[in-house]
Formats: C-alpha cells, structure tokens, sequence
C-alpha cells in the first residue's frame, strides 16, 4: 500500500463547554436532517459508550464506531475514521463532556486531543442558561486555551427568548470572531429521556424513528446546517487506513442475544468476530424460547434489570442457557449478561429468577458499583482471556453480586477499576466468561479472535467426542467371534 495515500473526508467534531449541555441531541437532530437531504452521514463517538452510538446508528441508518484513547491506539483511531467514513458526505464525530475534559490531567485524553489527532474543526455547543455577555468570555476563553484547536463556530443551546439570543449573539460578534450556527431556544431544546445509567435506549422509547424526525426538523430549522457542512468540508485529507486482512471463512457459529434488554456491543467487534471465522445468529433472551444451532454464546450487556418479568418469565430460554453452560458450549458474558447468569435479579423493589449459571444474585442500587476505565492482568484462567499483559477496557454498572462462593474462579485481577468484587473480575465457571468489564476488540485486546478460536477448537473436540461415542464396533474375524462367543 501507499503509504502516502490520503482521503477526502469532511468531519466535525461536536462538543460542548461541559457534559449535559445538549450535544447528544444536538448532535443527532443534524445527523437526521442531513439523511433527510439524502446526504451520507458517518456517526462517530468519542470514548467508551453504547446507548449514544445506539441512537447515532438510527439517525445515520449506518453503523456508529466509538473513538477511545482508552483503548485503541492513536494509529487505530485515525485508521477507523478513515475506513468507517471514507466516501461520507459527513463524518459527525461526537466528543463526550467537556471540549477540554479526560482523565489524562495535560488533556491528552480530552475531545480537543481527538480533534487535534483527527485534525477535525469543532462545533462548540454553548449552554447559554443565565448568560448574556459572558458568553463571549467563555467562547473566548475555550478557543484560547489549546490554541491549535480549530473552533469553527458555536450553537447557542437553551436559549430564553428573542431577546437574550440577541444580546449572546452581539457579545460574541463584538469580542470574537466565532461565527454563530445556530440557536435553540429552551423550549425546544428536548432531549431523550435518562435513566439510571444515562440515555434511554432505542428500544425502550416508544417511536424511536418519530423523536428522531423531530430533532432532525428541529436542527432543520434552527441551524445553520449548510455552514455546519461548510465547515466540515474544510478539514485536511486524512491518511488511507491500512487494508485489513481477508475474513477467515466461517466455521463457527455463535449465538448473539440482542434485543432491548441486551444490545450493549461494538459494531468493530462483531465485525472482528465475522474475520475471525463467525457466523452470527441473533436471538432474543426475552422473546425467544430456543437458541439457535451455535457452537458458542455471546451475551452482551445492557439492562436486564429493567426486563426483570419478560426474562424470567421466559423458562424455555433459562433452561436453554443453563444446559448450554453445562455442556461446555463457550460462553462470553459481559455486565447485563454477567447478571442474567445468575440465579435472580433484583431492581426497584421486584425479584425475578434468572438462568442460574452463577452461585450469586444480583441487586441493583442506586449507587454506581463500577464506572469509567478498567485495566485488567490475566490470571491464567485459560479459555480465551489470557492476554500477553494487562488490557484497557471499561465498566459501569449499579449492580453487585451477592452470595458468590469464596472459593470462585477468577479470569483477571483488576489493576483499575471495581470489577466483581474490587479485586478480580471474569468468573470462570467451565467455558463461561461472565464480568462487569466490557472489552473492546484491538490490536492490545484480541479478544474476538480469541473467542472465535476457542469456540473452533471446542466444536472440533465435540465432534471427535461424538464420533468416538457413535461409532460401530469394528467387526470381528469368524473364527475370533466363534471364539468369543464360546462359554
């Protein structure tokens, strides 16, 4: 490959002055105007994130790729920009909290890191509740702070009336150069309901497609989308990403629940599972009463507990799961489906059953057990989570697990973050991997090929097995038979 080849890619990079001043829905609201002009939009999300991306992919009609210094590499970064936006229309790259704000104190961590290593404008939503004048101050003060950050204009969010959006926008006529793209007033500045653990899911609003037109009439009519387009088509080329390796034919399935109660997983890890060698089949924990023929299980996260009578009321599936676990069919089960794992759930006050894998309960509370970056060293547990070292990967989760037996098996110690129980995190019970920890397939973090790789092995030791069991006595010579048949 050439390694001076470039692409044309407009982008842009979505943030705001502090988390919770509207981005999201920002963010979402142009994404569904621009498909409504037929144009191509590519969603992109900084950080560690599910329900975000869940509402991007809606908006976009395409796959929505998380950006993560956490756990990707900067080559791995700009190279999925790359390959996941090549021939957009737009490329819409939503940070998370403030422009200026990570865990890395010098801000290498930051969205404004991202739009640097990008080389992405930003589009710096301002949350103008109470201000007038000192709107300039603040725009003036976040573009002077990284001066090599390309603020390209400003979206005044949350605006009282007629008469504050005209005094905001003379202030920052008057002491920046900013242009202003666009303003929203308070009243219509709606965004999707939270919950518990952030966002509502898509597949837990009622008419996911209609919020969506609406934001996307709205951002319509109160920006200026054209200059938002503008801007974006000013960004540099980009570097070609690296042509990935051909996919592995497929010679084994694996079973993927995936429904409003569990659909916490990462378009590129599926994605790395099918180059492994994958075929997937989708099944619904909730609706379904069988699994699909499969030589493995992957139950990803999301909130069981908010579907505690659907699930237990669906014993055909619990039984299904527990003589999977049984049989030694690999199991990958991340947070949400750490928690259907095991015996019951309880949430707000309701206890329900649950596949009972695991010795343990589960409660959910109010406060956050774990939340944000993990790092986890290998313990040695076998299957496939013995990575060469530690890996970089995330959790956040109100639930704890209750009842576990001492002497449980662990696949990692947790060098960062709550895991299980503070200390270790991924119990290992014969095939099955249940934590709290979420990876994230890499270059660091091979995970899927791992699991892809474990499944292949174990069908073919159960196809020797079932040969072995079925096959006919090999027959005897006359006279031996004659022999040992004589009393």
């Amino acid at each position: 490959m050439n390694t001076n080849a470039s692409i044309y890619l407009p982008r842009v990079l979505i943030s705001a002055t502090r988390k919770s001043s509207g981005k999201t829905t920002l963010a979402l609201g142009i994404a569904a105007a621009l498909r409504a002009r037929r144009l191509d939009v590519r969603g992109f999300k900084k950080g560690p994130d599910y329900i975000d991306p869940m509402w991007m992919a809606r908006a976009t009609g395409k796959a929505c790729y998380n950006l993560d210094f956490n756990t990707q590499s900067r080559g791995e970064i700009t190279a999925m920009l790359a390959a996941k936006g090549a021939g957009a229309d737009l490329a819409l790259i939503e940070g998370n909290m403030g422009l200026h704000d990570g865990v890395d104190p010098d801000g290498g961590d930051s969205s404004a890191a991202l739009a640097r290593l990008v080389a992405a404008p930003v589009l710096l939503v301002l949350d103008c509740t109470g201000m007038t004048r000192s709107v300039a101050a603040l725009a003036l003060g976040f573009a002077a702070f990284e001066p090599d950050i390309r603020i390209g204009g400003v979206i005044l969010n949350r605006v009282a009336g007629p008469r504050q959006e005209e005094k905001l926008r003379a202030a920052l006529e008057r002491h920046t150069d900013l242009p202003v793209l666009g303003a929203v007033p308070r009243a219509d500045a709606g965004s999707i309901v939270e919950r518990h653990l952030g966002l509502t899911t898509p597949g837990d609003v009622s008419g996911p497609e209609a919020v969506l037109a609406e934001l996307g009439r709205r951002a319509e009519q109160m920006l200026e989308l054209d200059a938002i387009l503008a801007l974006a088509g000013s960004a540099p080329a980009l570097p070609a990403p690296p042509a990935l390796a051909a996919a592995r034919a497929a010679g084994v399935i694996i079973a993927v629940a995936r429904d409003a109660a569990f659909g916490f997983t990462y378009p590129d890890d599926l994605e790395a599972l099918v180059r492994a060698g994958a075929r997937l089949e989708f099944f619904s924990p909730l609706s379904d009463a069988r699994l699909p023929e499969s030589d493995a299980i992957l139950l990803p996260g999301g909130f069981p507990e908010t579907h505690l009578k659907a699930l237990s009321a669906n014993a055909p599936m619990r039984a299904a799961i527990r003589a999977a676990a049984a049989a030694g069919m690999p199991i990958h089960a991340e947070c949400g489906g750490l928690m259907y794992l095991t015996r019951a759930i309880s949430f707000g006050g309701q206890r329900a059953e649950m596949a009972g894998v695991i010795a343990a309960e589960t409660e959910v509370g109010a406060r956050a057990q774990g939340r944000g970056l993990v790092v986890v060293e290998p313990l040695g547990a076998g299957l496939w989570t013995d990575f060469p070292g530690p890996v970089a990967a995330h959790e956040f989760h109100h639930a704890a697990l209750v009842g576990l037996p001492a002497n449980a098996r662990f696949a990692w110690r947790v060098r960062r973050g709550h895991g299980i129980d503070g200390v270790h995190d991924g119990i290992v019970i014969g095939n099955v991997l249940a934590s709290f920890t979420h990876l994230r397939n890499t270059a660091a973090c091979d995970w899927a090929a791992r699991f892809v790789a474990f499944a292949r092995a174990n069908a073919r030791e159960n196809a020797r097995e079932n040969a072995a069991r079925v096959a006919p006595e090999p027959r005897l010579a006359t006279r031996e038979r004659s022999q040992r048949m004589t009393p």
